[in-house]
């Protein structure tokens, strides 16, 4: 697992041969890019109608067929794939891992450990799922009811005290608003302490690091953070048939919690319970574009109460019965 990018990349297996995978919850449909397909010599056909958002933008799709495809001990056989994407992401990553994948189980982030755990709960409707927190110190929060099609863990935050839909993105670098959502939240773009930020060195800027004043999720809150601010949907339209009107896709969600988030904290997704568990491990929960411009002389984002322990309001359940052995994905 690649800690240093933030990105969650493990060992997988496609009709037994070695292939990276980007664990990515933030994507509804798993994908193979093409350079992976060509590579393995998988056969495919081509999808027509068909637009990919995010990663394989603007690309034609298509689908490979799989006999076999395996990551850690977790299996899936005869899957059609889609291929898409026509640039490489890095080392041996060929595998976009969605959460069509992942949300059939019950997910752990401990990235803290380097691990990412798979599990199916048994009889453990009523119990507190983090284990780990024996002192009752995890926090838990519901998640949107999941759609087949389309599945998301979606929970709701608040920024500046405004409620908030926010995808939990494993596959983000950082934690992301989108900035039609700030200026509802009270973030002025062009206040003092925002810091413009342009990947492409010149023209308009693509994103900002602007301070905000508080965010909360479950009982815990941060006070005089900053967040990176950026046009999510901006890349994610499209034009109905007789209409001239570009609309936005319907599962985009206002705020992504990326991979910062899930490295602050430990984390399991109990889609069984439709819940998710977290407690706060230390170090900046945000991490945007460049230094951030909080006005607390604390680390940006950490916990305004303590350096370690968010504060709390809730106590959590009893610790959980035994489930069943998790799957550990190691670098």
């Amino acid at each position: 697992m690649d800690v240093t990018a933030n990105a969650l990349i493990v060992d997988g297996a496609i009709d037994g041969q070695k292939v990276g995978v980007m664990l990515d919850t933030g994507a509804g449909s798993t994908l193979i890019l093409r350079s992976a397909a060509a590579r393995l010599g998988l056969r495919r056909s081509a999808l027509s109608n068909y637009r990919q958002f995010g990663i394989a933008q603007g690309t034609e799709v298509e689908v490979a067929y799989i006999d076999e495809f395996r990551v850690g001990q977790a299996a899936r056989y005869n899957w059609q794939m889609f291929v898409a994407g026509e640039y490489d992401l890095g080392g041996t990553v060929g595998v976009i891992l969605g959460d069509d994948f992942l949300h059939k189980a019950d997910i752990e982030f401990d990235l803290a450990h380097n691990k990412v755990r798979l599990f199916q709960p048994k009889d453990c409707e009523k119990a507190s799922l983090a284990y780990w927190a024996t002192d009752g110190t995890a926090s838990a929060v519901p998640i949107e009811p999941v759609d087949e099609t389309r599945p998301q863990i979606v929970v709701t935050v608040q920024v500046n005290g405004r409620p908030i839909k926010a995808l939990l993105d494993s596959g983000a670098t950082n934690s992301v608003l989108d900035k039609w959502e700030a200026g509802k939240a009270g973030v002025a773009l062009d206040a003092p302490g925002v810091t413009a930020v342009n990947a492409a060195r010149t023209g308009p800027p693509t994103s900002w690091s602007a301070p905000i004043q508080t965010f909360v999720i479950g009982d815990e809150m941060i006070r005089d953070t900053a967040l990176s601010i950026a046009d999510l949907y901006k890349e994610a339209t499209y034009t109905p048939f007789g209409s001239r009107a570009p609309k936005n896709v319907d599962e985009m969600q206002p705020m992504l919690l990326g991979a910062d988030f899930l490295r602050a904290h430990r984390v399991l997704v109990s889609h069984s319970q439709k819940k998710m568990y977290f407690t706060y491990v230390g170090g900046p929960v945000f991490r945007g574009p460049q230094a951030t411009t909080a006005k607390s002389a604390e680390p940006s984002g950490q916990s305004a109460k303590s350096s370690q322990t968010p504060g709390k309001t809730t106590k959590a359940a009893d610790a959980p019965a035994k489930t069943a052995r998790p799957f550990d994905y190691k670098p």
